[in-house]
């Protein structure tokens, strides 16, 4: 996960933040696609990575016992492989398979080459294209997260069947991070493709990337060090000595 998010704010910014510094901005049509289909492949791997880490969690408070044998390095690396491959089939198979032609002034109005900026640029028939975003869209946004919610059903009956306190607050830690990142990047996710588009341009998308690519990768290592001891008791020293 922060390999991914490191990638994903590389890929980003750096352009978005050159070409923020010169007047007229201009990339290629290849540099283009190529980052928007980087930052793409990203964010399915980030979305179906999510997905293999809730089913690791849901192991780990319904099966603790048998954790280790369940959630091997094998099999963790086997998840590992499966998610970075679907994640390229899903990004480069539609590409390959209906590919898009702009026409005129092809001035995009973002701050990169970002997938719903472009799709207002497209002059050819947008029907199968729409379509075909909805779709691996739907697979790579709507399917984990469902799954992930069912995992979180099952993880709440399991702690319920917890006898002591202390036991169910120790497992709602455990997943307490994990949960709080999936509602940020899903939530967002959501909101920014599992939606109509229009060729009208839209502020809220530009406010979205930013926190996409920028905002919540910078979080997701914040919100995992919060249950790490140590930083615990940093943040209470810190605090103690303000006071």
């Amino acid at each position: 996960l922060a390999i991914i998010d490191i990638c994903l704010s590389t890929s980003a910014f750096p352009q978005s933040i050159v070409n923020c510094l010169v007047e007229r901005p201009t990339m290629t049509f290849a540099r283009c696609y190529t980052q928007m289909y980087v930052e793409i492949y990203l964010g399915s791997t980030e979305c179906f990575l999510l997905t293999v880490m809730a089913y690791d969690r849901y192991v780990a408070i319904s099966r603790p016992l048998r954790y280790t044998i369940i959630m091997s390095w094998r099999v963790c690396i086997l998840l590992s492989v499966v998610t970075l491959t679907v994640a390229f089939l899903f990004v480069i198979v539609p590409c390959v398979a209906k590919p898009v032609r702009f026409c005129g002034h092809n001035k995009v109005d973002h701050f990169a080459c970002e997938l719903t900026a472009l799709m207002k640029l497209v002059c050819s028939d947008m029907v199968v294209s729409q379509l075909t975003m909805y779709f691996t869209s739907s697979v790579t946004v709507l399917f984990p997260f469902s799954f992930i919610l069912f995992s979180y059903l099952c993880i709440i009956v399991a702690i319920l069947r917890i006898h002591s306190a202390g036991g169910r607050l120790k497992a709602f830690s455990t997943c307490g991070s994990h949960l709080v990142v999936v509602l940020v990047f899903y939530g967002i996710s959501i909101a920014t493709y599992i939606k109509p588009q229009s060729k009208d341009s839209q502020d809220a998308d530009k406010i979205t990337y930013v926190i996409t690519t920028g905002v919540v990768p910078m979080l997701n290592p914040l919100i995992y060090t919060l249950r790490n001891q140590e930083v615990k008791q940093a943040l209470k020293r810190l605090k103690e000595k303000k006071l």
